[in-house]
C-alpha cells in the first residue's frame, strides 16, 4: 500500500521521509488514482481509498479531477457493503488513440489502438525497396491512413509508436539496421516534420516483447524473451517486469550471437556465424532458392503451401529453421534463465512445421534446472506484437506527461 504523508526534507536516524511541497504530492497522489482506475477498474472512489491509503475526500476531489480531465468516467451503481451502493468508475480509454507500427524489411504493419491496446483499425503493406526516402514516403502514407480512421475523442492522436529492425539512439536515429540497409537515419526527425503527434522510435523486438507482455501471452511473466524471427532474427527482453535496454540501451541483439565459430556465413553486421544466418526466413528462403524446386523467388506463404502438400523438401527446410531457432533459444535459456520465451515475427506463422524440432533442440541443449520451469510458445499478438508494443510506448509516454 502505498501512501504520501510527508512534505518536508527529514532524516531521523536512518529513516528517510518523503520530501516535496503540497503541489507535487498531489501530482504524485493523482498519477496514483489514475494508476488504480486502470489496473483495478470498475471500482469505487471507497475501493480507491483503500488500495492507496489515501483518504476517501481526497481520493474524490483527485477522481473528479480525472473526470474534468475525461481521463476516468462513472458508470453503474456497484454492490453495498452495507450503506449506499457505490458509483463504480471506469478508466475511458476512447480518451484518445495511438499509432503503433511495425516497420519490417518487406512489410508495414500500421495499428490504430485505444489507450487500453485494443485495435480499432489495422493496416499492412508490403516493401518491395529498402532506400530510406521511400520507406518513409511508404511509411507517412500508411500512418496517416491509420490516423484518419480514429473517432473523435478528447486528446485525439496521443502518440505514434513506430518498431524498426535495427539499433535506435535516444534521439529517435536507426543507428544500424543491417537488414535494411540502414545507417544513421534520423527516422524521428524525419516524421516530426509530418505529424504533429509525440513520436517514439524502438527496436521492434523490444516493441515485440512490450505487446506480448502487456497483452499477450507474456502477461504473467516477469521475465521473459521475445524472439523476433523474420528475415532478420531479434529479441527484448523482460526483466523483473521490465523492459531490458542495457548500458547503452542496445541489448537484445541476439540475432547476432555467433554460432558457428569455424567458417561461419558471412552476416550483414560485418561478423561471421551469426545466429540469424541459420534460423532466419532469410535463412529458409535462401536455402529454397538453392534448391531449385520453388521457382526463382519463393517466399514464405508458397513454401507453407509445399508443407501443406507434404513436400519432403519443404518439411526438410522448416525442420532445419526450428532446429537452429532451438539451439539458439537454448544458448538464451542457459543464460537469461527466462520464465518464458515468445516466438514471434514471420517464422510464427510457419509453427506447425517448425515447432516439433524447436522444443526439441531448446529442451534438449539447455542444462536442465534451466529448462525446468520455462514455457516456450509462440506470439498470442501473431504479427501483431511489435505494432501493438508501439503503441502501447506512445499511450504510456502520454499518461506519464498527463499525469
Amino acid at each position: 500500500m502505498i501512501r504520501i504523508i510527508s512534505t518536508e526534507t527529514k532524516f531521523e536516524g536512518n529513516i528517510m521521509k518523503i520530501t516535496g511541497d503540497q503541489t507535487l504530492i498531489k501530482k504524485i497522489n493523482k498519477g496514483l488514482v489514475l494508476d488504480t482506475v486502470i489496473a483495478h477498474s470498475p471500482l469505487s472512489r471507497a475501493d480507491i481509498s483503500a488500495k492507496i491509503g489515501l483518504n476517501k475526500a481526497s481520493v474524490s476531489a483527485l477522481v473528479n479531477e480525472w473526470i474534468d480531465e475525461s481521463m476516468v468516467m462513472e458508470t453503474g451503481l456497484g454492490e453495498s457493503s452495507g450503506g449506499r451502493k457505490p458509483v463504480m468508475l471506469l478508466f475511458n480509454n476512447e480518451a484518445g488513440y495511438a499509432v503503433g507500427v511495425d516497420l519490417g524489411v518487406n512489410y508495414i504493419v500500421a495499428l490504430l489502438t485505444d489507450l487500453a491496446g485494443a485495435v480499432v483499425h489495422r493496416e499492412k503493406t508490403d516493401l518491395h525497396t529498402s532506400e530510406p526516402a521511400a520507406v518513409v514516403r511508404q511509411l507517412m502514407s500508411i500512418i496517416r491512413t491509420v490516423i484518419s480512421k480514429a473517432p473523435e475523442s478528447p486528446y485525439g492522436i496521443v502518440g505514434i509508436g513506430i518498431g524498426v529492425p535495427g539499433i535506435v539512439d535516444e534521439r529517435g536515429v536507426v543507428l544500424a539496421a543491417p537488414n535494411l540497409q540502414w545507417e544513421g537515419v534520423s527516422l524521428q526527425k524525419l516524421l516530426l516534420e509530418e505529424f504533429q503527434a509525440p513520436i517514439t522510435i524502438d527496436n521492434e523486438a523490444n516493441a515485440g516483447a512490450i505487446g506480448e507482455h502487456k497483452y499477450g501471452i507474456g502477461s504473467e511473466a516477469g521475465n521473459l524473451v521475445y524472439i523476433s524471427a523474420g528475415i532478420g532474427i531479434g529479441s527484448g527482453i523482460i526483466m523483473d517486469g521490465k523492459l531490458y535496454r542495457g548500458a547503452a540501451g542496445f541489448s537484445g541483439e541476439l540475432g547476432h550471437m555467433t554460432i558457428q565459430a569455424d567458417n561461419g556465413l558471412p552476416c550483414g553486421c560485418g561478423n561471421f556465424g551469426c545466429w540469424e544466418m541459420y534460423a532466419s526466413e532469410n535463412s529458409l528462403l535462401q536455402k529454397a532458392r538453392a534448391a531449385g524446386e520453388f521457382g526463382s523467388d519463393p517466399d514464405l506463404e508458397s513454401l507453407m503451401e509445399a508443407a501443406k502438400r507434404g513436400d519432403a523438401l519443404a518439411l526438410r527446410l522448416f525442420e532445419e529453421i526450428g532446429r537452429y531457432l532451438g539451439t539458439g533459444i537454448a544458448n538464451v535459456i542457459n543464460a537469461l534463465n527466462p520464465e518464458t520465451v515468445i516466438i514471434g515475427s514471420r517464422l510464427a506463422l510457419a509453427k506447425q512445421w517448425i515447432e516439433p524440432a524447436l522444443l526439441h533442440y531448446a529442451q534438449s541443449r539447455s542444462l536442465g534446472y534451466h529448462n525446468k520451469g520455462v514455457r516456450i510458445a509462440f506470439a498470442a499478438l501473431g504479427m501483431d506484437s511489435a505494432a501493438v508494443g508501439s503503441a502501447s510506448e506512445a499511450v504510456t509516454k502520454f499518461l506519464t506527461k498527463i499525469k
